[in-house]
């Protein structure tokens, strides 16, 4: 597993407290909202303040684009990719 996704599996798990869950249960291309994960907008607002405080990448829940960037682990590893280099 990517250690990226890895980070990200688990800041998921912590921030959200998903209590019992592990990084190898969250399918890496999987949908976090809705049928995938199940997260809601709540979810997704502590998750993007997570991904700020760790990453220091700044989200804009009002952009479709940010939508695509976090509809699963897999496209915010490449979004962060993309803001650290």
């Amino acid at each position: 597993m990517d250690p990226l996704s890895n980070e990200i599996k688990i800041l998921i798990i912590d921030t959200l407290n998903l209590e019992g869950m592990t990084p190898e249960e969250i399918d890496t291309e999987a949908a976090l909202f809705g049928d995938g994960l199940g997260l809601d907008s709540i979810d997704a607002l502590e998750l993007g303040l997570a991904l700020k405080n760790k990453y220091g990448v700044v989200l804009s829940a009002e952009s479709e684009e940010m939508r695509q960037h976090f509809y699963s682990v897999a496209t915010l590893v490449r979004f962060i990719n993309q803001k650290l280099k």
